[in-house]
């Protein structure tokens, strides 16, 4: 054979063997990752998470957040136009993961406003105003006070019930239980216990959509 066409030959087998390795790899690095989901399923949701969607839907997205992180932000109105798009078929289960700076301050304050059913609500407003509170340099979780002004939420109320120890102790099982199911990022997404491995809103939107034709 031609020295000149072995090279390229070569070359192109070599890649191939490449690819394959990689595709090999991140199969077993996601079968990993899902037998490790499977044996501690039970720290994936608690009694009292928050969640919202029809209780009795089959299919389950389990989303630790961070309140301060950027990506969250932007994926939770994904999120809700995925639940949006298949009505009665998702529900959703928030669980804090508060990896920044001043994130685990605001992550009592959300559970705080859960004893006045305001949660999602201030959700809304916490993402809507995180760029005034969340910056990375010079987190300033203290804002909310004044952000979430005139919003319904009881204030004084809010800052009494975040001294709870209920909330304290929710907030550090949210943080022990992503330990054990190995997050160490936010968002991190689990759909019917199958963790999204390969991140990104196509793939989440893949991943919900088979457990949805599985469950229907």
């Amino acid at each position: 054979m031609n020295n000149k066409l072995k090279a390229p030959i070569v070359g192109a087998l070599l890649l191939i063997v490449f690819a394959v390795g990689v595709l090999v790899y991140n199969e077993k690095k996601t079968d990993a990752v899902r037998e490790l989901a499977a044996r501690n399923a039970q720290y994936l949701m608690r009694d009292y998470s928050p969640t919202i969607g029809d209780p009795n839907a089959k299919v389950t997205i389990v989303e630790f957040f961070d309140p301060a992180c950027e990506t969250c932000k932007a994926f939770h109105p994904l999120v809700k136009g995925i639940m949006a798009a298949n009505p009665g078929r998702i529900k959703l289960v928030l669980r804090y993961l508060p990896l920044h700076q001043g994130s685990d301050y605001v992550a009592k304050f959300l559970e705080a406003s859960r004893n006045q059913n305001r949660f999602w609500e201030t959700l809304e407003i916490i993402y809507d105003t995180q760029s005034s509170w969340a910056s990375h340099h010079n987190p300033q979780p203290e804002k909310l006070w004044s952000l979430l002004r005139g919003s319904g939420l009881d204030l004084s109320r809010n800052r009494e019930d975040m001294a709870l120890p209920a909330v304290t102790q929710r907030v550090q099982q949210d943080l022990a239980d992503a330990r054990q199911l190995q997050v160490d990022r936010t968002p991190g997404f689990f759909v019917n216990g199958k963790p999204l491995v390969q991140f990104g809103y196509e793939q989440l939107q893949q991943l919900v959509n088979s457990e949805i034709r599985n469950s229907y």
